[in-house]
C-alpha cells in the first residue's frame, strides 16, 4: 500500500482556506479516501449519525505526480483528524513559496512504542532545508471495509428531484440563529414552484421564514394562481397534497453545523428533499474564478438525517 504526491499551488490554498476549517465545523475527523482519480473527505458515512458531508476533489487538481498503489483497485481510506492536517497543511503553505511540499503514507515508531503506526507525512524541501510533519492517522480501512465505504459514497450521490437556489448562506445563518433560540427542531419544506419554508413551532408560538420564486433545478411546476392570497403554511400543505412539495425536520443544530459549510465559499447553493423525505440535502457549487461555469473538479454536498419524514 503506497502514496505519495506533490501539492498543487492551488490544491494547497484551496484546502487551508476554505475547505478544511468547513470540514473541521462539521467534524473533528473524517474518513479520507484516495482512489485513482479522486480525493475525497467523507464524514459521517458509515456510522448514518449526524451530518453527512461529503467533499470530492480531482486529484489533478490537489496534486501532481500523484501516485497511489494498493491490492484494493489502487483504493486507500484512513481516518484523520481535520484539526491535525488543517495545521500541518497551514504550516508547510507559509514556506511553501520557495519550496515543494510532497505528502506521503509512511509508517514510523511513535516515541516510546514499538509498534511502527501510520502517518500521512508532509515533507517540505526548501533549498538548504527540509520540514517533515507527520500527521497520525487510523490504521487503513481493510478491504471489505473500503467497498463499504465505497457502497455508502454511491448510494449519497443520488439527487432529490427537485432543488431549489437557497439565498445568500450569511443570510440564513443568521436566520437560523434566531430560530435556535426558539426551538430545537426545524420544519423545512420545499415545493417545486421554488419555495422554501423554515419554521420552528412550540406550544405557544410558531417562527418562521419563507423564501419564494428561487431558482429551481430539477422537477418544477407553476403555482396555482389562486394561492397566490393564501398564508405560507396553507399554501404548503396544499403543494403537499398535490404532490408538488416536500417536508421534513431537521434538527436545529445540524442545520447550525450544515451551515459552516458556508466557509468552503461556495457560489452558490441548492436545498433539496430526497424522494420519502429521507434527507434534506445540501449541494454548494463552485465556479471557476473570474466565470459563472460550474468547476468539475470540485464537488461538495451535505446530507442531514431527518428527524420525522413530516408529510
Amino acid at each position: 500500500m503506497k502514496f505519495k504526491a506533490f501539492l498543487t499551488q492551488d490544491g494547497v490554498n484551496l484546502l487551508d482556506k476554505r475547505f478544511l476549517p468547513s470540514l473541521d465545523k462539521i467534524g473533528r475527523t473524517c474518513h479520507l479516501y484516495l482512489t485513482k482519480t479522486h480525493a475525497i473527505f467523507l464524514h459521517n458515512l458509515l456510522n448514518g449519525d449526524g451530518v453527512q458531508s461529503i467533499a470530492q476533489f480531482n486529484k489533478d487538481f490537489l496534486f501532481r505526480d500523484y501516485r497511489i498503489s494498493s491490492n484494493n483497485d489502487d483504493r486507500i481510506a484512513f481516518v484523520i483528524d481535520v484539526a491535525l492536517l488543517h495545521r500541518a497543511l497551514h504550516s508547510a503553505l507559509t514556506i511553501q513559496s520557495q519550496s515543494q511540499v510532497q505528502i506521503k503514507l509512511v509508517k514510523k515508531l511513535p516515541a516510546g512504542s514499538t509498534n511502527p503506526a501510520p502517518y500521512l507525512t508532509f515533507e517540505t524541501k526548501g533549498l538548504k532545508s527540509a520540514v517533515v510533519q507527520d500527521v497520525p492517522i487510523s490504521k487503513p480501512l481493510s478491504r471489505a471495509e473500503v467497498l463499504q465505504l465505497q457502497e455508502a459514497l454511491d448510494s449519497a450521490q443520488g439527487l432529490p428531484q427537485t432543488l431549489v437556489q437557497v439565498p445568500d448562506l450569511a443570510q440564513l445563518q443568521n436566520l437560523v440563529d434566531r430560530l435556535k433560540n426558539v426551538g430545537d427542531i426545524l420544519t423545512v419544506a420545499i415545493t417545486q414552484y421554488g419555495d422554501l419554508h423554515l419554521h420552528v413551532s412550540t406550544s405557544l408560538i410558531t417562527v418562521g421564514s419563507e423564501f419564494r420564486k428561487l431558482r429551481v433545478l430539477g422537477v418544477h411546476a407553476d403555482a396555482p394562481p389562486g394561492d397566490q392570497n393564501l398564508s405560507a403554511p396553507t399554501r404548503t400543505d396544499m403543494a403537499i397534497q398535490r404532490g408538488e412539495a416536500l417536508s421534513v425536520q431537521v434538527s436545529m443544530k445540524h442545520l447550525a453545523k450544515s451551515l459552516q459549510c458556508h466557509l468552503a465559499k461556495p457560489d452558490c447553493a441548492f436545498y433539496g428533499i430526497a424522494a420519502q423525505g429521507a434527507c434534506l440535502t445540501m449541494i454548494f457549487q463552485f465556479f471557476i474564478p473570474g466565470t459563472r461555469v460550474t468547476n468539475k473538479s470540485i464537488s461538495f454536498h451535505c446530507r442531514l438525517p431527518v428527524l420525522d419524514t413530516g408529510s
